[in-house]
């Protein structure tokens, strides 16, 4: 059977490899991305799947799904297709999301003989607000059994950890005046956020070592002759396990509380993106796709490489069984959210990944579909974590 998965991804390659070419000319940013999710869902479409758009209030998400007139679980692949500003694909998600299209529109082909249902979510604006939040808060997930997405990189890594985070605001509000007539009649709000900077410094010291605080000042004043009535800071808060992340945030709210009474000013706290929980690799549904992928693909697989991002994918895996393997472009040592990360998609090793990877995700799903044993073992774990 899996000869005919082979058989029937090579009817598809031509379209798929199309399509991420057009999207690699012509890249969208997130929430933006019009014109691939219409590439995709229309390939879906052509073969025969139920396509809804705009999902969970976003314009560019799509859910696309085909049932078996046989019962059987349900397999969901996530498609993303958003770009980086200036970059274009630099993180490869031309390849992400035709790898999962083509994984789910070769998986339907057989599914008339093994049973189950095959779903491919388009998940818009990974790179900065992921529509992969607001589907595991929203029960997109509910009746799927296993999700997968796999990510182009510069080498093959199985599925691995990502950290939790929060995008923290704290804005400040204070009052002007002439710095230097009447510095006394005013309230200084940048103080306010420098003093944020430093207390965070200080907490540092007594944190765990997989905590990550980064944070940029947006905005600081406009004129050094005038007391700044309102500064922002911006952090991405992150640490390994969201339970332990939500302690750090807690720390440094209680810092900018502090921070705003010694200058006086008063405080808003907002998130201004969406936060990500944790990466959980379901082990067992990670070595039935490495063995997939090792059949599909002749680069060596390496362990799961240690992780300081964060990743939207692991909402998702706190809902349903979930992967987030990584496929290698056959350039070691090459950096993603670069152009030659770009660039290197729409070579002869970015069409070989985007085959390898399409094959060993479809590959996966069958294995499920056609092996109750794994599937029960896949949901034992998840539930045990």
């Amino acid at each position: 059977m899996k000869t005919k998965l082979k058989d029937e991804l090579r009817h598809l390659e031509q379209d798929l490899w199309a399509i991420s070419k057009q999207m690699f000319d012509h890249p969208e940013l997130g929430d933006q991305e019009y014109e691939s999710m219409k590439r995709l869902t229309s390939l879906l479409e052509k073969h025969g799947f139920s396509v809804e758009t705009g999902i969970v209030n976003r314009p560019t998400a799509f859910k696309a799904e085909i049932s078996s007139e046989k019962p059987g679980p349900k397999i969901a692949y996530l498609a993303e297709y958003d770009a980086l500003p200036g970059v274009g694909h630099g993180c490869g998600h031309n390849l992400i999301g035709t790898m999962s299209v083509g994984a789910g529109i070769t998986l339907s082909k057989v599914i008339q003989e093994t049973g189950g249902s095959v779903v491919v979510l388009g998940t818009p604006a990974e790179e900065t607000n992921g529509a992969k939040v607001a589907m595991s808060e929203q029960g997109v997930f509910q009746d799927i059994d296993v999700a997968m997405i796999l990510h182009p990189s510069d080498e093959s890594y199985v599925s691995g950890e990502s950290l939790a985070m929060d995008a923290i605001q704290f804005a400040y509000t204070g009052k002007a005046s002439h710095a230097a007539a009447s510095p006394e009649k005013g309230i200084n709000a940048l103080d306010s956020v420098i003093q944020l900077f430093n207390g965070i410094n200080a907490l540092r010291e007594h944190l765990s070592s997989d905590v990550r605080i980064h944070g940029i000042i947006a905005e600081g004043g406009k004129a050094a002759n005038v007391v700044p009535d309102y500064a922002v800071a911006q952090f991405y808060i992150r640490a390994k396990e969201r339970a332990y992340l939500n302690e750090v945030v807690e720390k440094v709210k209680n810092i900018a509380k502090g921070a705003s009474f010694m200058a006086g000013a008063t405080l808003e706290i907002s998130n201004y993106e969406l936060s990500y929980d944790d990466m959980i690799t379901n082990q067992a549904l990670s070595e039935i796709f490495t063995k997939n992928l090792k059949q599909t693909s002749k680069l060596p697989i390496k362990e799961a490489k240690q992780s300081y991002g964060s990743i939207d994918m692991g909402n998702v895996s706190h809902v349903v069984p979930a992967i987030h393997p990584y496929i290698g472009m056959n350039k070691p040592g090459l950096v993603a959210h670069t152009k030659e990360f770009a660039d290197q998609t729409i070579t002869e090793d970015g069409f070989q990944t985007l085959i390898s990877g399409a094959l060993a995700l479809a590959g996966t799903g069958f294995d499920i579909i056609t092996d109750k044993k794994l599937l029960e073992s896949i949901k034992r774990e998840f539930h045990n974590k």
